[in-house]
């Protein structure tokens, strides 16, 4: 059983989806929550549903696109805290769009959230941790970008792709400082977002997936949990996938 006891674990994007399941889970392990979102009302009703569990959390707004709304949140949680273990930067987005029709501003805006987002959000924790000694970082990349493609998720699988580039250079700075940073790859998981793409495009998904099934937001949860826990303390720099096998099949034929 992982034991978090006496960790302060910020998550990003943690209202809903991923990263609600993932603030959830970690509160069951017993880490000290913060609640992170764009949305500050909503992170503050999930922290005040964990409480109401017995666990321990608080929610705060943030934007991760902006560096001064980053550096907020992080003092924030370093006076209420004192200190700062886990850093899971989940937040993203994801609009679809064909490439002719993806402006400037759609595409920065991606980028802003979901790359340079999870960069701000590490460079105000580093300090922190680099005074404890100790931390450890999860980014959320996905399968596409870095392994899949999808028409119309251009600007999105790259990225989640830069992602995983980013974490494999600033692994390396950061090693000697004990803080680990990974990410985790989910393939397709059934979320508020995903249930808006249609029924058809759900089942045709999941005839493509070993498992046959969808993942769930605590799978990704789970993952999670085991890069941030004393059982991942020689893991640093690398993507676990979470897809059912999704990247195996070299076909269809593969999966009946």
């Amino acid at each position: 059983m992982i034991d978090l006891s006496g960790n302060i674990a910020i998550v990003t994007g943690a209202a809903r989806g991923i990263g609600q399941a993932i603030a959830e889970y970690l509160a069951q392990l017993k880490a000290t929550v913060v609640v992170a979102d764009l949305h500050g009302d909503d992170a503050v009703s999930v922290a005040h549903a964990i409480v109401e569990r017995g666990g321990s959390a608080d929610g705060v707004a943030v934007d991760v696109s902006n560096a001064a709304s980053v550096a907020d949140m992080v003092r924030t949680v370093a006076e209420r805290h004192e200190r700062i273990d886990i850093l899971c930067s989940n937040a993203g987005i994801f609009p679809s769009a064909r490439i002719e029709s993806i402006s400037e501003d759609d595409w920065d805006r991606v980028q802003a959230v979901n790359l340079k987002g999870a960069f701000l959000c590490v460079r105000a924790c580093l300090p922190h941790m680099r005074r404890q000694r100790h931390g450890r970082i999860v980014v959320t990349s996905s399968i596409t970008g870095p392994i899949t493609g999808y028409p119309g998720w251009a600007h999105y699988g790259a990225s989640k792709a830069g992602l995983m580039g980013f974490i494999r250079s600033a692994a390396i700075e950061v090693a000697r400082d004990g803080i680990t940073i990974n990410a985790v790859l989910p393939g397709n998981i059934m979320t508020a977002g995903m249930q808006n793409v249609g029924a058809e495009y759900i089942r045709e998904t999941e005839r493509s997936i070993p498992m046959g099934k969808l993942g769930e937001p605590v799978d990704i949860a789970r993952a999670v949990a085991f890069l941030v826990s004393d059982n991942a303390t020689y893991i640093t720099g690398q993507g676990l996938v979470v897809d059912g096998g999704q990247t195996l099949p070299e076909s269809r034929l593969a999966v009946s």
